[in-house]
């Protein structure tokens, strides 16, 4: 039993334990990394170039750069990456759900025994495909708020610089140009950028972030309007304008924006979020600024209405005061009475100047009556012998006067000496201060003192409380402290 079954194992490779060359066997075994290779080799020259259309499925953007996707449709996936140096010049960004055309060559992956598509352009599968990536993302975009009205702020009346965005070699600066010198001559800042293709919507955003960063009163007139512009085309020619980072900058700039994008049938993201949206580039310059021409007949029409109105006042004015002219008295009536009063007085005048001048000649003669020679010369020596008294008497009250005062002053001298606070200190007695010279006037003042100053005669110690010490004096004890028992003063 056992011979035969061994013989019947070696009659059945499969079932053989180990690994034997058989006959007209002549392949070497291969490693799995050679044959990853070899069919690595045998798909990438194969399959070199090719397209595959499909729906994205699983989009995601690495650290790195590098993106990687699925492309399916109703019964297969496969994988694709695209490479950071490409990705940056995709023409749109990728999304979960657009169907797109993915031009590539195949090859392989060894670490996981997969195949993959390596990207190296990627289109949007027909109008319809672009279409519901645009519809998308206006929801997407709309559900953030940055569609709405009352986001959007009204464009100066008047501006005095203008900054536009758009392709400086194209025919739509020429146009804008044109029609703002028509209506009204404006300072213009271009800023140039590529308005389709690779890179275009990375300029635009940065040329509107750019504007926008200009800070007022610098080197660089800031813009007061901006207008982003481009001449009509096909949905892919303004597909820039619906780029993510496009309509983000033109939400986030603080200048009111004017999107003239297009011909009148042609909308973008960017439409719809711009301050206002002008049909084409040559309606934007006409939404810009106001006609110059028109702007003087305002002007000249509302100056002479003003004038008007003014002289139309005037009359008013001048007819209101001539009736109310017309209720006042006439000025004869009113001087009249004053006028007659006058004349009353004028004529009583004369009559009693004269009355006085009797009063006061009478007066003059009673007073010069008294002023007699005679009469002076008695009155001149009464006081002269009044005087002459006065003197005698005088040294004798001055006498008496600073005898008194002497003694005033002796007293408070006593009074003084009596209240200095220093006079205590010649009869043995000490002043108790504090440091700063302050005077401690009872033990508890002296307890919270600590640091004594004691101010004698002939000079001062200083000195601290210790506690037998405030122990002795706070019971009111006069006798030594005990012996080992500090001092006041040890």
């Amino acid at each position: 039993m056992q011979s035969s079954s061994s013989e019947h194992g070696r009659n059945d490779p499969g079932a053989a334990l180990l690994a034997e060359s058989g006959a007209g066997d002549n392949a070497a075994p291969l490693t799995v990394s050679e044959i990853s290779r070899a069919l690595k080799r045998a798909v990438e020259q194969r399959f070199g170039h090719v397209r595959i259309r499909g729906e994205i499925s699983g989009f995601k953007r690495a650290a790195s750069g590098h993106c990687y996707m699925g492309l399916k449709d109703e019964s297969a996936v496969i994988d694709g990456v695209v490479w950071k140096g490409q990705a940056a010049r995709l023409a749109f960004a990728p999304e979960d759900g657009i169907e797109v055309i993915a031009t590539g060559k195949l090859t392989t992956y060894p670490g996981r025994s997969k195949y993959q598509i390596v990207i190296e352009r990627l289109e949007v599968a027909g109008e319809g495909a672009l279409m519901q990536l645009l519809e998308q993302r206006r929801k997407a975009l709309a559900a953030e708020g940055l569609f709405a009205e009352e986001r959007k702020r009204a464009l100066p009346y008047l501006p005095k610089t203008i900054g536009v965005v758009t392709s400086p070699t194209g025919a739509v600066i020429r146009d804008i140009l044109h029609r703002l010198a028509d209506r009204m001559p404006s300072h213009v800042i271009v800023w140039p950028v590529i308005v389709q293709g690779e890179g275009a919507a990375a300029q635009i955003a940065n040329a509107v972030r750019g504007f926008d960063s200009i800070e007022a009163g610098g080197a660089l007139v800031r813009p007061d309007l901006l207008i982003v512009a481009r001449g009509g085309g096909s949905i892919e020619d303004l597909w820039a304008f619906n780029e993510e980072a496009v309509v983000r900058a033109i939400a986030d700039c603080t200048i009111p924006v004017i999107s003239a994008v297009g011909h009148e049938t042609d909308t973008t993201l960017a439409d719809f979020v711009a301050d206002r949206r002008a049909p084409t580039p040559t309606a934007s310059a006409e939404m810009a600024v106001p006609v110059r021409a028109e702007l003087l007949a305002m002007l000249g029409e509302t100056g002479l209405r003003l004038s008007r109105s003014v002289r139309r006042l005037a009359d008013r004015l001048n007819e209101r005061l001539r009736n109310l002219g017309r209720l006042l008295p006439r000025p004869a009536n009113l001087l009249a009475p004053h006028a007659q009063r006058f004349d009353e007085l004028s004529g009583r005048l004369p009559r009693a100047l004269s009355g006085r001048l009797q009063i006061a000649r009478g007066e003059l003669a009673r007073r010069g009556a008294a002023l007699r020679p005679v009469l002076l010369k008695r009155t001149f020596e009464r006081g002269t012998e009044a005087l002459a008294r006065a003197g005698q008497d005088l040294p004798q009250a001055m006498t008496e006067r600073l005898v008194s005062e002497h003694e005033r002053l002796a007293a408070l001298s006593r009074v003084l000496a009596q209240l200095d606070p220093k006079a205590p200190l010649q009869r043995g007695f000490a002043l108790v201060e504090t440091s700063d010279e302050k005077v401690i006037a009872n033990a508890e003042a002296a307890r919270r003192a600590g640091a004594l100053r004691l101010r004698f005669s002939d000079g001062s110690v200083d000195a601290r409380v210790e506690d037998g010490a405030k122990r002795a004096y706070s019971k009111g004890r006069k006798s030594k402290p005990k012996p080992g028992q500090p001092g006041l003063f040890d």
